[in-house]
């Protein structure tokens, strides 16, 4: 395979040095309002010595927003004497889609989570992506990616892990998804997780763990301190932070979506009635939503029903559905 050339983006900050460095991750961009432009990415890295390093992620999909708020609170929170060695925080993976309130960059349309492994001339989101898998991703040790469903989603409160073949790692990777503290732990199939962040981190060996923490394109107190939380207790389970596990209100409860079969997807155009709620139990057979078509009145709606048994885990935010569009995913207990 041949060699890729260097990376376009480069860093305000040393990786190596001691103490707590506020920075960017600058990746030229010229365009109309500026010819000598850059996206400019922060980035925080605090280390107090030699030890483990945990990477630290939110808004790699704009429209999230508890890991943002979060990450960012911990990177003016956190001090190299509450740790023992390195975290490396970015609260804003896709920076261009945060400013823009949205799941895709602006600039390109660019999914930062299907733009792995990415490439140092591709578009601008995949130049960011190759900097992640070449130069951050080997720097740690553990990585934790929070996401929740953004605006067109809502999703029971979880922490997973996939399954992988070396079991080490999944189980340290599981592990950490259970002392992260969400109610729930799942095992997750992805629907696609060729270019996933992902699936980058693990290719390399590492602890990864993701979330996922209710959505509808806001905040509320509850997954804000979900996320708090999670960040604190992952950095404990990473060796790093120098402080006791916080216990969550709650032990969660192990859930896996297995296949593809798990996630429903829409076949017609037309507005959505969901007919269960988040964390129901569903047996196979049972109706999950009707959609009714706009084209015109005194139709009967196409009824959608379950091909599975399962827990309702995520269900589409908005009533306006398209199709092609997932509106529910279900997902197995297991002990």
């Amino acid at each position: 395979m041949a060699k890729l050339p260097p990376s376009s983006v480069s860093t305000t900050v040393d990786f190596e040095a001691d103490g707590i460095q506020h920075g960017f991750l600058k990746l030229p961009y010229s365009h109309d309002g500026s010819a000598w432009g850059a996206i400019m990415t922060p980035i925080t890295v605090i280390k107090n010595g030699e030890g483990q390093t945990a990477l630290l992620t939110g808004g790699n999909h704009g429209d999230e927003y508890e890991g943002i708020t979060s990450l960012l609170k911990l990177s003016h929170t956190l001090t190299p004497a509450d740790i023992k060695g390195r975290v490396i925080i970015v609260p804003m993976m896709n920076h261009p889609a945060v400013e823009a309130g949205s799941r895709v960059s602006p600039i390109d349309n660019g999914n930062m989570n299907r733009a792995f492994p990415g490439h140092p001339y591709g578009s601008m989101t995949e130049r960011m992506a190759d900097y992640f898998t070449r130069h951050l991703v080997p720097l740690c040790d553990t990585a934790l990616d929070i996401h929740s469903g953004g605006k067109t989603l809502d999703i029971l409160p979880f922490a997973a892990a996939h399954r992988l073949v070396d079991k080490t790692q999944e189980e340290r990777c599981i592990e950490g998804a259970r002392l992260f503290g969400a109610p729930y732990c799942f095992y997750m199939e992805e629907m696609d997780p060729t270019q996933l962040y992902d699936t980058t981190v693990e290719a390399q060996g590492k602890v990864f763990v993701t979330t996922e923490l209710r959505g509808g394109g806001t905040t509320n107190p509850e997954t804000i301190e979900m996320a708090d939380r999670g960040i604190h207790n992952f950095l404990v389970f990473s060796g790093i932070l120098q402080k006791d596990h916080i216990e969550p209100p709650s032990t969660p409860t192990f859930l896996e979506i297995p296949n593809a079969q798990c996630y429903l997807q829409s076949e017609h155009n037309g507005i959505l009635e969901l007919c269960v709620t988040l964390g129901d139990d569903i047996k196979e057979g049972d109706l999950i939503a009707r959609v009714y078509s706009t084209e015109r009145s005194g139709q009967a709606p196409i009824e959608y029903r379950s091909q599975t048994h399962g827990i309702l885990a995520a269900r589409r935010h908005l009533a306006k559905i398209s199709l092609g569009d997932t509106f529910a995913v279900l997902a197995k207990p297991i002990d």
